[in-house]
């Protein structure tokens, strides 16, 4: 049996590693007291659970580090991030793809998977593709891919590809994330019900302050669960243009259930199964559910609808008329940008991701009534 965590002992590792002290704000410390006491209710490999800690004192570090270095440069939190574009989803839905195009856009400003990762100091306009930090993860990358190739069919992603959000609301100890590295109910439930996001949004404009320090443009951000947030989110940015993928949301449940369970086998040890199926189906039926219940209260076109079935026939086409729904050019350089990513990156580059429902306990008769209000309201395209 692997030793319990203990949240001020993870702080503290935090502290020692990075010789820093001042958090901006403990409003992380309820979200670690309520991960903390789940994840100590069940048992793991030490492999998993050192995984598992060196991944929470990591975040911790980043937070630290974020705060010293907005310390150092205050002016940066003057500095408006203005009509950010937000693509999100049920999970699995087409959100990487779309992120991906729209950051092929050199008018647009993605927060990169490095500088997420190591965001201090910020990369210079010189820097933002070729920093040595980015290299390192570029070869690190390389490395991965030639010993796992079966990893690209999973998740499309890349040192200098856009990432998701959920990358470092993580410093806040309310996200998604954390809930995926175990059988966790209670840090789900407290996290679906009860938790606060709105420190999480506001932690999330400081952190695009500070990797927006040298390299500016529109912001382009991507994460599913921003659906089930969408008050919290409109709060800390008013003018906000929000975009929705719709899938087919059988095929996209399972896609999730198989997604997770890698999470699973890094930081549980194993994969439950008849879990995932539960906790999935609940989840992607909250995601359509939320941006439903949003839709009603801000008006139709409030939010703008993208199509996984057309985006994927018709990739340029799509994006023109997303753009016009945005109000923005559809450059030449944009277009040139985007043929550009997808003739590197073919559909099945590297394979299929292959899955089925039935692998996770669920049939399409089960998930029908969970999903009966989004598809009375929107034509999805069927797959399979």
């Amino acid at each position: 049996m692997s030793a319990a965590l203990v949240a001020e002992e993870l702080v503290a590792q935090a502290r020692q590693a990075t010789g820093l002290s001042r958090f901006d704000d403990d409003s992380f410390r309820e979200g670690l007291q309520v991960l903390v006491a789940d994840l100590n209710r069940n048992g793991r490999p030490e492999a998993a659970q050192e995984r598992l800690r060196g991944s929470i004192v990591a975040a911790l570090a980043a937070r630290l580090k974020t705060t010293a270095y907005l310390e150092q440069r205050p002016e940066l939190l003057t500095r408006p991030v203005e009509r950010p574009v937000f693509v999100f989803g049920v999970p699995r839905t087409g959100t990487t793809l779309l992120s991906n195009l729209l950051a092929a856009d050199p008018a647009r400003r993605s927060p990169l998977t490095w500088e997420i990762d190591e965001p201090v100091p910020p990369p210079t306009p010189d820097t933002l593709y070729s920093d040595p930090r980015a290299l390192a993860r570029l070869e690190m990358e390389r490395k991965m891919l030639a010993a796992r190739p079966e990893m690209g069919k999973y998740y499309r992603n890349s040192a200098i590809y856009p990432n998701e959000c959920m990358f470092f609301i993580m410093h806040d100890f309310k996200a998604l994330i954390w809930e995926s590295r175990g059988l966790l109910p209670n840090y789900r439930d407290w996290l679906f019900q009860d938790a606060d996001l709105g420190s999480t949004y506001r932690y999330h404009k400081r952190f695009l302050q500070l990797l927006q320090a040298d390299v500016r443009g529109t912001w382009n951000l991507k994460m599913p669960s921003h659906a089930l947030w969408l008050p919290d989110l409109l709060r800390v940015y008013p003018d906000a243009r929000l975009v929705w993928t719709h899938r087919d949301p059988y095929t996209a449940t399972g896609s999730f259930c198989s997604l997770l369970s890698l999470s699973h086998q890094a930081f549980m040890g194993q994969v439950d199964a008849q879990w995932l199926g539960r906790n999935c189906s609940f989840q992607a039926a909250e995601h359509a559910k939320r941006i439903m219940d949003a839709r009603d209260k801000l008006g139709k076109d409030r939010i703008v609808d993208v199509h996984y079935g057309e985006l994927m026939r018709d990739p340029i086409g799509t994006m023109r008329r997303l753009y016009v729904a945005l109000g923005d050019p559809f450059t030449v350089a944009a277009e040139s940008g985007m043929r550009a990513w997808l003739a590197d990156n073919p559909q099945e580059k590297f394979g299929r991701h292959e899955y089925k429902l039935a692998q996770y306990g669920l049939s399409v008769d089960q998930l029908a009534p969970l999903f009966e209000r989004y598809l009375s309201r929107y034509e999805v395209e069927r797959e399979g």
